[in-house]
């Protein structure tokens, strides 16, 4: 690879914030601020005790307002990210066969976790070719779940949550939860870890759940089957009602969280943040389309992540390069996903990034291409 040009991009060009990338994502300055602000009146305090159970209560309220969840749907808060809820999804969720709709890295995990699973079928596997979204239908009869994937962090594609028949909907959300649009009545589990758009960090997971979600967690944890005690989706249940986690949690995680969702609920709730979001996409990929050199990688429009931003480049242009260049001027982690091998430019444009750095972004990799 040939040795990064020393080019310095012009000050009033550049971003005001250079953190574009797709997880762990941007926290905003002021939440930090807010949490260096409780001093030793939170952090290292007992996560059994009314200071941090009141950090607690209050993330589980802004989700729910943020969401404006449907009659009978609850919050709850599962320990590790959303990597640990697939083994508790597969112990605690699926009775016995489960769907799953594969168009990336990502999407492709959880199968693989239920397909090693002895205690279950071999899971139906639905695929569509990388930068396409599946299509969403009616399963095998002795299909109970199926495992859907909102934005696939890796390809840049977004999909639409829907139901197709009577099995459980569980909707992995990490990096699409709080910047793309959902009909919660369509899904029983909507989950997601919190370094994305929630603007905070990761180890542990959000659950969104449904009525009927709750009961399949009562059936399985009354069964035969053995579910280790860490993954035990009713330890959670139970735990979050009370206002906690089964064990001590990121403290810092769960503040940053939950001022985020105060901060999107004030701007509205999520049809608000949404219609931000397809304003500040349409800033990339725009860009991208006027430009000979680039083009977005998801050709369907409709596909077209409104929070991670996958940009091809003419290979006469290393991206690569371009993005050594970004970094030494300060504008991180738009590298494309390593797995997927293209000359790529991956953005995250998540809620905690505002459009005036989206264009600085697209104005400094114009500079950066004709420099180099």
């Amino acid at each position: 690879m040939p040795a990064t040009p020393d080019l310095t991009v012009p000050a009033d060009l550049l971003p005001a914030d250079g953190r574009f990338g797709c997880g762990p994502s941007r926290v905003r300055v002021e939440a930090l601020e807010a949490l260096a602000a409780t001093g030793a009146d939170l952090l290292g305090t007992s996560h059994r005790k009314d200071r941090v159970r009141d950090q607690v209560a209050r993330l589980r309220r802004g989700i729910a307002e943020v969401f404006d969840l449907p009659d009978g749907y609850e919050v709850l808060l599962a320990m590790g990210g959303a990597t640990a809820f697939w083994d508790a999804a597969t112990f605690g969720l699926v009775r016995g066969r489960a769907r799953h709709y594969v168009f990336g890295e990502f999407s492709g995990k959880f199968a693989a976790v239920t397909a090693e699973a002895p205690f279950l079928a071999d899971p139906d596997v639905v695929e569509s070719r990388i930068g396409t979204a599946p299509t969403v239908t009616p399963a095998p009869d002795d299909v109970d779940v199926q495992a859907l994937t909102h934005n696939e962090t890796s390809t840049g594609v977004m999909m639409d949550p829907v139901r197709a028949d009577d099995a459980l909907v569980l909707v992995d959300a990490t990096s699409g939860a709080g910047g793309l649009p959902v009909d919660l009545s369509q899904v029983d589990a909507y989950y997601f870890s919190l370094q994305k758009g929630f603007a905070a960090e990761g180890g542990l997971t959000v659950v969104i759940a449904s009525p009927a979600l709750l009961e399949r967690i009562d059936e399985l944890a009354g069964g035969d089957r053995w579910i280790p005690p860490f993954l035990r989706l009713s330890t959670a249940v139970t735990n979050s009602r009370k206002e906690q986690t089964y064990n001590t949690p990121s403290v810092s995680t769960i503040f940053l969280a939950a001022e985020q969702t105060d901060w999107l609920a004030g701007r509205g709730g999520l049809d608000a943040v949404v219609a931000d979001q397809r304003d500040k996409a349409a800033i990339v990929y725009d860009w991208a389309g006027e430009r000979d050199w680039a083009s977005p990688f998801v050709t369907d429009v409709s596909e077209r992540s409104l929070v991670v931003a996958t940009i091809d480049l003419d290979d006469a242009i290393d991206a690569d390069l371009v993005n050594d260049v970004l970094r030494a001027n300060g504008v991180l982690d738009t590298d494309g996903y390593r797995k997927l091998g293209r000359n790529q430019l991956r953005v995250g444009m998540f809620p905690a990034v505002p459009a005036s750095d989206l264009q600085a972004y697209v104005a400094t990799v114009d500079w950066i291409v004709d420099h180099l």
